[in-house]
Formats: C-alpha cells, sequence, structure tokens
C-alpha cells in the first residue's frame, strides 16, 4: 500500500485505496468454494435426474416384461427424484451462507473495514457452521459412493457387451456367446422373481448400441463427476472456514474483539 500520512495523496488515491480493500476482504477460498459447489450440484441434479428417467425406460423396456416388477423401483426412481429437488434447493441457499460467512470471517480477521472486529456471537456462528458443513461432508462422501453403483453397473454392461461382439467376430456358433448375461437382479434393480430380469448373447449387445444406454452411461458418470466435485467443495469450506475460525480465536485471546 502507498504511505497515508500525506491528505493529499490519500484523497488523490481514495478511489484506488477503496477498491484494494474490497479485493482484499474478499474470501476467494470460500468464493471458489461456492462456484465448485453449485457446478458440482448443477452437474449431479440436471445429470442425475434424467439418468434416473433414462434408467426406468431402459430397465423397463429390455429387463422386465411384468409392470409389476418394476413398481418398487419406479416408486424409488421418482422419490429420488423429488429428494433431488430437495438438495439443489438447500445446497442453492447452504453455499449462499457459507459464502456470506466466509465474507464475515474473512473482514474479521483481515480487519480491512475500519472498527469492524469478530465478537463471540460471531465465532460462535463460525463454529457451527464448521460443525454442519463436517456433516455434510460425512454424509456427501456417502452419496459419492452411492453414485459410483450406477456407473460401475453399466460399465461392466459395457466390458460384456465387448467380450460378446470379440466372441461373435472369432466364433459363428451363437452357443458360444449365449451364456455371457447381465443380470439387473443381482444389482438390486428389480425383484428376484422379475421375468427375464436379465439379458444375454447377441440381445446384450443389441442393448450396448442403442442410443439410450450410451446416455444413460454419459448422464451417470457426470452424476459421479458432479458428487465429487461437490465434496471438494465442501472439503474447501471446511478448510476455510477452520482457518478463519482459528484466527479468530487467536484473535480473541489477544484482545482483538
Amino acid at each position: 500500500m502507498f504511505p497515508v500520512r500525506q491528505p493529499w495523496l490519500c484523497k488523490a488515491l481514495g478511489c484506488y485505496d477503496c477498491c484494494i480493500r474490497c479485493f482484499w476482504a474478499v474470501p476467494y477460498p470460500s468464493l471458489v468454494a461456492t462456484l465448485l459447489l453449485y457446478a458440482g450440484m448443477a452437474l449431479f441434479c440436471g445429470c442425475g435426474h434424467e439418468a434416473l428417467s433414462n434408467t426406468e425406460v431402459l430397465v423397463e423396456t429390455y429387463f422386465a416384461r411384468n409392470t409389476q416388477d418394476f413398481t418398487i423401483m419406479a416408486s424409488f426412481i421418482k422419490y429420488f427424484q423429488y429428494v433431488i429437488y430437495g438438495l439443489a434447493s438447500f445446497f442453492f441457499l447452504y453455499g449462499i451462507l457459507l459464502l456470506a460467512e466466509g465474507f464475515y470471517t474473512t473482514s474479521a480477521v483481515k480487519q480491512t473495514f475500519g472498527e469492524f472486529r469478530s465478537t463471540h456471537c460471531g465465532r460462535c456462528i463460525s463454529l457451527t457452521f464448521i460443525i454442519v458443513t463436517y456433516i455434510l461432508a460425512f454424509i456427501w462422501l456417502a452419496v459419492f459412493a452411492f453414485t459410483a453403483i450406477p456407473v460401475f453397473f453399466l460399465f461392466n454392461m459395457e466390458q460384456t457387451c465387448h467380450n460378446i461382439n470379440l466372441l461373435a467376430e472369432t466364433t459363428p456358433s451363437i452357443n458360444q456367446h449365449g451364456w455371457i448375461c447381465i443380470d439387473a437382479r443381482q444389482y438390486g434393480l428389480l425383484p428376484w422373481n422379475a421375468m427375464p430380469g436379465k439379458a444375454c448373447g447377441m440381445t446384450l449387445a443389441s442393448i450396448c448400441k442403442t442410443s439410450e444406454y450410451h446416455v444413460t452411461y454419459d448422464l451417470y458418470i457426470a452424476t459421479f463427476a458432479g458428487a465429487g466435485v461437490t465434496l471438494l467443495a465442501l472439503f474447501v469450506y471446511l478448510a476455510a472456514t477452520t482457518y478463519n475460525y482459528a484466527v479468530l480465536r487467536f484473535l480473541g485471546r489477544k484482545g482483538v474483539r
């Protein structure tokens, strides 16, 4: 910063000094975490919603002949889509709150705005956000692992189709690759009494060539990536808020309030 002992220099650089103070007060880690949070939730909610809709069509068309066998999964998909709506609204509001808390703690730590200082109530609020964000990060870690299940299922399905195509090129006999199957019942998508519940041989290979399969696979990969970005954003929030809270406690012990 420029020296501020000369009054004429303070007036000449008033606007510049104000801009520098504003930029210095921006909580950049919280801002980056907020952008990551919104980007991750947009991927997770948008792609996850569409992936569930495509899964319903895919399973109902190729793995379940009786609609009663698909009732439980259809109800679960509809319920989880409503959960996605709630998650999108919650994290949008929570991201705003965390960003506002980042502005508050950064201003208090850097003492940018004149006599503005942290208070005991402000430190309690910061600690509350740390605890809530820690709990959310732990829960979202489970969500991140859960989103890997459909990606794993579709990846196995793609590898199985690839093996079927290789056998079809080398052996003309249908019986050589007719025993290779993907059973949706093993992954909990359908009950064990569902018929047919599985796809085998060239029937399975034809499913892998459909646009519904490729779109669903890509959407689940994007959903998995969105969950990972959201988890990264929560970790960045934890690091930023924990650091600011530690500095606020240090300032409190020094008598700066």
